[in-house]
This record gives structure tokens, C-alpha cells and sequence, in this order.
């Protein structure tokens, strides 16, 4: 995400080390975490392994208003305080606000919230201000003066902050918990994993890459949700090289990843082969605008692996708030949320409103200028410097529809936050279990009960941007494939029992690839005749087709999911023994985009 000069804790994916003092948990505790490679410039972990399969036009015309600062609009009002990134994807929250606190005329002012926008980029400050204002409550001070009532973070992100700070508020005021209540917009395209062609054209070829990047953020989330859809190992140790998985340099942020692969950084890694030491240098970087522009404009020669265009449900925008304050206010909650999702209906409709949303992201923000907000906030389409056409930024703003799907509060959806909260939260699990035993479940840390309440006053002004598909669109470009063990009753398209829970998971997995299309093909062994198995595949990979449709409407909508008989016709094993039998009774899912 366009989230600029962070310091090296900034947007910590993972902040969890318990500390000796309190039991709070940091992220940049050498005795767990690798040391962060040099700049570009100039404990213990487990051993490789399969991450857990995911369970996640050009610019108008015109010119931009001028915006520099303003009184504000609404003192009269208690001050409502947000810290927050600098990302793209709050356009809505930065035309709703007008300035960095709520101006005269703005839609916060006429909805009676005197919001502040203050920039935050380090999670561990945003976690402090959250348990400075639980602190504050806790003395009996109805509106806190110091710290946060609000933070807003990434969705994918927020199962690891999350535990590491409800862990700290419970002692506290166990009603002083910090919840998810909506969401403002959502990274397409600009947060991605990036490497060579070769890679995209066959995901096996990324074994034994070395990729740079700010580990255990959400672009790190990207590449490790692509490993698992592929069944490639990933190797979490910093200091060792593993030539049949994905490797890691880390990187101090998001501009480092991008430098250290312009600059051609190379590292001595224990190969855990060989036991020798070798040279290793970086072929891959995971970043976000503008680390993919410096990639391309400096170097280039990598493209989009898979970013958060395919992964389009994977990075919403999540605002967190204070349980026991937010009850106690739920008008200002709910009203603040409302002018927000205004502001999103505007510039989903509007040019000349996303150029002022632009140049007060410019003035909130103190980064880069108006047009360059404006610019990607869009996918945009480019050249690098190998000649390669490369695909930079992407951002989405979100009205109150699209919070009724994002949460499942609308006919036909799925609960996308809980399914990209649970998805990624399972993958720092499996990587990191010495540091995050245990996530807290996303009923717990949710609170919809806010956008409810707008729902219930007045239907959605505008649709939501749901993804949409044709009966005609063939996968022209890959992005993963991945057999999944589904059982079936013998000779029967009708699920076994205990096949409900890889239901669930893949389900799961799809939602938050929610861009891509996505291709069922059933396989069967040899036993019985070749025409009744081709038909016993096709048989079955409908029966997946239809439960997936009818778990959600809008995320299996008609056109994305197809259909493929395989029958017997490609073992993946000898058909000679029973495992080989077993192994070739299989359902494979191939992901794509396509034309």
C-alpha cells in the first residue's frame, strides 16, 4: 500500500514477542526475530514448510483544488482522534474529514463528528495510543484526551495486531477490547509480490529464489498465500538458504525491499543441503506503491507474480475502536462511519471529487503531491526499464454496500473480513508458533452492530463493486494450482463427513482471491470404465461447483467458476497400489485471470 517512509516497525504484519515487563508482545525481539539485512545501500524457527493452504483508464482530465490548513469546522463538538496510515485506499475517510480535522461543511461536521487525522505509520505507536485511551477510560474520564479512539490498519494484518494488543487491553478493562467496526476501502492491485517471468510462468520455478521484503507485513502475506496455493515450501530462517523453497532477505520497510533488488544485494546463507556457506542475491522483492515504481523505473525485469488485484478481498482498510467507548457512543461511531461511506458513494461517481480527495490525501499525508495520489490510486499500466509492461498502484474506496458484503451483512455474501482475518492469521501460525500460539476468533474482535444501524436507517445510496465474470472468459494467465483432498462417498459425487472442514477451508481461500476465475477439474483412478469415470469427475467437481455458489452468490457469481472432467486420464501416481489410487482420486483448482 502507498504507505510511505515507515520506520522499521512501521505496519508490523506481526508484533508479538512477549516482553519481560507486563507480557506485551514486540515485534523486534532479536532473540526471536532475524536480524534486518544491512540497507541496500552499504530465536529459533521452524524448518521450510508448505504454508497453510489459504482457508485467503487512465486518469480524467482536470486540474486539483488547493488545500492547506483549515479551522476546525466543528470544535464546539469532543474531539474524535484517527491515526492512520498514508494509503490510497482511505480516499473516502480523507474527503469526509476535508483536512486534517473535520472542516467546516465537511461531511463529518454535518453528521456531528469532529474528527482529527493524525498520520501514524508505526502499529506499535497505533497500539500504544489504543492502550493510552483504554488507560484513560479506566480513570473514569469519559473522553479520553490522550491517545487513540481510532486506528485503521490492514484486514489481513489485524488477526497478529490484534492478539498482541487485546491481550494487553484485557488487562486493563476487559470491556476496553479493541474491535473491527467497517472499513474505508481496500488495496487492488498496489500491494504485490514480484519476480522474475519466470516465475509467473511456472510457479515451481520460484523454488530456490531469494525474495527481499518487509517480513511479516501484508506483502508478505501476498507471497505466502501464493506458496501455499502452489505447495511451495517457505523458509522462515533469515540465515539459512533452502534451494526447494521461497527464501527471504529482511528488509527495514517497503523502499529497502525495492532498493536491495535495484542495487543488486547479495548475502552469504547456509545452504541447509549442503551446510556450505553461499552467495545468494535477491530476485524478488514484495512491496507496495511506490516501491513497485522504483523497482520498475530503476531496474526492472520483475513483474506482478500476484498482487492484491487477484487477491482483491485480501487487504481490506479495517477501523478499530475501543469496545467500551464505542458503546457509549455509538451514534458518533456510527455517524463517523456514515460520512465516510458518503464520501465513497462521491468519489465512486466522481472525478473531480476523487482530485479533491486527492489533494487532501496530499495535505493529510505531507507525501508526494495531488496527481500522484490521483494517479494510482488506479491500476496503472507501464513500461519498466527492460521493456517489460509492468501494472502499478490500485486502490478501492468502500460505501456502506460494500461493508454489507465485506462483513456478510448482505444477501448472497460471506463474511470476507473473517475469512482474510482467519486465512492469514493460520499462516503467521504455522510460520511463527513460538510467537503467535493462537489468534483470538473473528466474532470476538468484530463489532458490525455500527453499520447495522446505518443499514437500518437507509438502504445503500450505490451497489457494491462486487467482481463480475462472463460465461465466455477463459484463464489466460495462471496464478496457482493446487490439488485439494475432497472425499467422496465410493463410486459418488455426495461428500464424506469429515470432507466439510477442506470445504471451509477452500472457501475460504477463494473469497480472498475473489478476482480470480476459477477452474474445478475432477480426476478419478482406474477403477471401473473410463466413461463412467470421466462422468463420476465431472460429477464431482460440479457437486464443489455448487456448494461453493451456494455459500455466497456475490463471491461465486456466474461466469467464475468452471467446471473440468479429467476422468482417469492423468495420473499423478500409479494406479497399481492404493496410495496411488488415493492420490489420483483428487479435485484440482486452478486460479487465473483471463480475458
Amino acid at each position: 500500500m502507498a504507505r510511505f517512509r515507515l520506520t522499521t516497525q512501521a505496519k508490523v504484519f506481526i508484533a508479538v514477542v512477549v516482553a519481560a515487563t507486563g507480557g506485551f508482545v514486540v515485534y523486534k525481539n532479536p532473540q526471536w526475530l532475524g536480524q534486518v539485512a544491512p540497507p541496500a545501500a552499504s530465536g529459533l524457527v521452524p524448518s521450510s514448510n508448505v504454508p497453510p493452504q489459504a482457508q485467503l483508464p487512465g486518469e480524467g482530465s482536470g486540474s486539483f483544488p488547493t488545500v492547506g490548513d483549515a479551522p476546525a469546522g466543528c470544535a464546539n463538538l469532543p474531539e474524535v482522534r484517527f491515526y492512520h496510515w498514508a494509503w490510497n485506499a482511505q480516499m473516502g475517510l480523507m474527503y469526509a474529514t476535508g483536512g486534517k480535522q473535520a472542516v467546516a461543511g465537511s461531511l463529518m461536521c454535518e453528521r456531528g463528528v469532529n474528527l482529527k487525522l493524525i498520520r501514524e505509520d508505526n502499529t506499535d505507536n497505533m497500539q500504544n495510543l489504543l492502550a493510552t485511551f483504554a488507560e484513560g477510560l479506566k480513570k473514569g474520564e469519559a473522553n479520553p484526551a490522550g491517545g487513540a479512539h481510532f486506528v485503521a490498519i490492514m484486514g489481513d494484518g489485524s488477526a497478529t495486531f490484534l492478539k498482541a494488543l487485546n491481550d494487553r487491553l484485557e488487562k486493563i478493562s476487559p470491556d476496553s477490547i479493541a474491535q473491527v467496526v467497517g472499513s474505508a476501502g481496500y488495496s487492488r492491485g498496489e500491494d504485490k509480490f514480484m519476480g522474475p517471468p519466470a516465475w509467473k510462468q511456472n510457479p515451481q520455478a520460484a523454488r530456490g529464489g531469494l525474495v527481499a521484503g518487509y517480513l511479516r507485513d501484508g506483502d508478505w502475506n501476498i507471497a505466502l498465500k501464493w506458496l501455499g496455493d502452489n505447495k511451495i515450501p517457505n523458509n522462515p530462517s533469515e540465515t539459512t538458504y533452502d534451494p526447494d523453497a521461497l527464501n527471504w532477505v529482511n528488509a527495514s520497510d517497503y523502499i529497502d525491499a525495492g532498493q536491495k533488488y535495484v542495487s543488486g544485494f547479495c548475502v552469504d546463507l547456509k545452504n541447509i543441503k549442503t551446510g556450505q556457506k553461499e552467495k545468494k542475491c535477491v530476485n524478488g522483492v514484495v512491496t507496495w506503491t511506490p516501491g513497485d515504481v522504483t523497482v520498475a523505473e530503476q531496474k526492472g525485469g520483475l513483474v506482478s507474480i500476484v498482487s492484491t488485484k487477484e487477491y482483491r478481498s485480501q487487504m481490506p482498510n479495517v477501523i478499530i475502536g475501543n469496545k467500551k467507548w464505542m458503546t457509549k457512543n455509538a451514534k458518533t461511531v456510527s455517524s463517523m462511519l456514515g460520512a465516510i461511506f458518503d464520501a465513497g458513494d462521491k468519489l465512486k461517481q466522481s472525478d473531480e471529487a476523487l482530485r479533491k480527495a486527492a489533494a487532501i490525501s496530499a495535505h493529510v499525508y505531507k507525501e508526494k503531491d495531488a496527481a500522484y495520489w490521483h494517479k494510482y490510486f488506479k491500476v496503472v499500466e507501464q513500461k519498466d526499464k527492460q521493456g517489460l509492461v509492468v501494472e502499478l498502484g490500485g486502490s478501492s474506496v468502500n460505501n456502506l454496500a460494500d461493508n454489507l458484503q465485506l462483513f456478510g451483512m448482505a444477501p448472497g455474501s460471506v463474511n470476507a473480513f473473517a475469512a482474510t482475518y482467519t486465512v492469514f492469521g493460520n499462516i503467521v501460525k504455522s510460520q511463527y508458533p513460538d510467537l503467535v500460539p493462537s489468534i483470538y476468533p473473528a466474532e470476538k474482535v468484530t463489532d458490525t452492530a455500527y453499520i447495522k444501524a446505518l443499514a437500518d436507517a437507509a438502504a445503500p445510496a450505490t451497489p457494491a463493486d462486487n467482481p463480475s465474470f462472463t460465461a465466455t472468459q477463459k484463464i489466460t494467465s495462471v496464478v496457482s494450482r493446487k490439488a485439494w483432498d475432497i472425499q467422496f462417498a465410493t463410486g459418488s459425487a455426495e461428500f464424506t463427513g469429515q470432507t466439510q472442514e477442506t470445504l471451509k477451508t477452500l472457501l475460504g481461500d477463494l473469497v480472498v482471491a475473489s478476482g480470480t476465475l476459477v477452474e474445478i477439474h475432477g480426476h478419478t483412478d482406474d477403477q471401473g470404465s473410463p466413461d463412467g469415470n470421466m462422468k463420476l469427475s465431472e460429477q464431482r467437481a460440479f457437486a464443489v461447483k455448487t456448494w461453493l455458489e451456494k455459500q455466497s452468490a456475490t463471491n461465486f457469481p456466474e461466469g467464475r467458476v468452471k467446471v473440468f472432467a479429467k476422468g482417469q486420464t492423468e495420473p499423478v501416481a500409479p494406479n497399481t497400489t492404493n496410495e496411488g489410487r488415493a492420490k489420483n482420486r483428487r479435485v484440482v483448482i486452478v486460479l487465473g485471470t483471463g480475458a
